[in-house]
């Protein structure tokens, strides 16, 4: 009998076991599990990223400025030029045959002014001799004037001196008067040289058009003509051939879009690394020279000024990262993604993103105080969203057991997985980061079991939201 007892006492003591066991496993199996992390002190780093295509500074289309056949081209796309170097001509027989004959014209004008010169020397000269005849006639109708006041000479010869000095005062004033044409006909003829000159460089600048020169060191980027074809220059709203593309590759600029949700902490001067798809591995570092004013659609590339239509669609902002000399040849056109420093604070309290919510904090205080059971209907009306703030639930141990309680947060700069705590929180507080499912069903006072283990229902979690 006493092994009997025995038995049926070992027997009720394991049915218990297995009822109490049951009932804590039931129990427990209602309880949440939630991951679950510290707020710690760390450097944190937020950034912006923007996708686009490596453009040069400057790049412009070299166009033709004269009318014809394309005689030769200089160089190939791909080509590195000189600034100053002769990159194509046109036909140019008839400027240069007008430049032929205006300094043909020139050599006959020049030919005249020399002529005329010379006839004003001669002229002087002439004015120089009727001088000295006239300084002899003066002397003798001086002499003659005293010899006829003293009745030495007759009236016949007197008249005659004075007849003589009269004519010479009027030779010379007749030659004088011709060297005054003769200097008018040289000034005429000089004026006539200047004025052809002139017109041999309007001449030499119609022929220069017919050479296309580099106006700067560049990469040649594109040709789309060949050597014979026609081109024809630009008029008035009518845009000329272009012979080529040519681009300054000394100071190359990643031009990205950047979301509009980012543009706000995009500022000059920030830092940048970018990234060529072409170049694997490698980064190129920057610094952001230009943010657009003007929002982008993100379906047709066009500014919103540009659009004539009213459609909303996501927009974003063009953001040029120019970046520091490298010895890398880099091209236009190449695809590349940039990351721009915004901000960059040293040693703050950092959580992480998924841990905030929005909550009406009055409402969780209710729950709190009944441990996690939904208050009344009536005691529910939050007044709409406009209570909702922005916070974390934190573990607390409540009657030996772990539950969350809403704790409001302030936040700072934003890095890629964890977000600065301004307020709330202080090093080590331990909040709930997930799952999702079980983070948007808490509430405070809600009881949970914590699990960091890393387990597959992360990543269905991620993919439901």
């Amino acid at each position: 009998m006493t092994g009997k007892k025995i038995w049926l006492t070992v027997l009720l003591f394991l049915l218990v076991t297995g009822v109490v066991a049951g009932t804590i496993a039931h129990s427990r199996s209602d309880v949440p599990a939630v991951t679950t992390a510290k707020a710690v002190r760390e450097d944190l780093v937020s950034t912006v990223n923007g996708t686009g295509e490596i453009k040069p500074k400057v790049q412009v289309n070299v166009g033709t400025t004269a009318f014809g056949r394309i005689t030769h081209l200089y160089v190939k796309e791909g080509d590195h030029v000189k600034a100053g170097q002769l990159l194509a001509t046109v036909e140019s027989q008839q400027q240069a045959s007008s430049v032929a004959a205006q300094n043909a014209t020139i050599a006959a004008a020049q030919t005249n002014v020399d002529s005329y010169i010379a006839n004003e020397k001669t002229a002087q000269a002439n004015v120089l001799e009727a001088q000295a005849d006239l300084e002899q006639k003066r002397f003798d109708y001086q002499r003659a004037s005293a010899l006829y006041q003293d009745n030495l000479i007759a009236k016949q010869d007197f008249d005659a001196k004075k007849a003589a000095y009269d004519v010479d005062v009027a030779t010379l004033a007749q030659r004088q008067a011709e060297v005054r044409q003769a200097k008018a006909q040289v000034d005429s003829a000089r004026s006539q040289v200047k004025q052809d000159i002139a017109m041999l460089q309007g001449d030499n600048y119609s022929l220069e058009l017919t050479r296309s020169i580099a106006p700067f060191d560049g990469l040649v980027t594109n040709v789309p003509v060949r050597e014979g074809e026609t081109v024809v220059e630009g008029i008035q709203n009518s845009e000329g051939s272009t012979l080529m593309t040519l681009a300054d590759m000394s100071i190359i600029t990643a031009e990205v879009k950047v979301d509009e949700t980012d543009i706000p902490n995009v500022a000059l001067g920030q830092t940048a690394l970018v990234s060529v798809d072409a170049f694997p591995g490698q980064t190129f570092t920057g610094k952001v020279t230009e943010v657009g004013d003007q929002a982008l659609l993100r379906t047709t590339g066009l500014a919103t000024s540009q659009s004539t239509t009213g459609t909303e669609e996501a927009k974003d902002f063009k953001v040029v990262v120019t970046l520091d000399p490298t010895k890398v040849d880099l091209r236009p056109g190449l695809t590349c993604t940039a990351k721009i420093t915004t901000a960059h604070k040293p040693n703050v309290l950092a959580i992480p993103i998924q841990a905030l919510v929005l909550r009406d904090p009055t409402l969780e205080k209710v729950y709190f105080h009944r441990l996690g059971k939904a208050p009344s209907s009536a005691s529910t009306n939050t007044g709409g969203e406009s209570n909702l703030v922005q916070g974390v639930y934190q573990l607390t141990n409540q009657d030996g057991r772990l539950r969350v309680r809403f704790v409001p947060v302030t936040t700072g700069i934003a890095g890629s997985t964890d977000i600065e705590a301004l307020s709330g929180l202080k090093p080590g507080d331990e909040v709930v980061t997930g799952h999702y499912r079980v983070l948007r069903m808490l509430h405070s006072g809600t009881a949970v079991k914590r699990d960091n283990s890393v387990a597959a229902p992360v990543a269905s979690d991620d993919s439901s939201t």
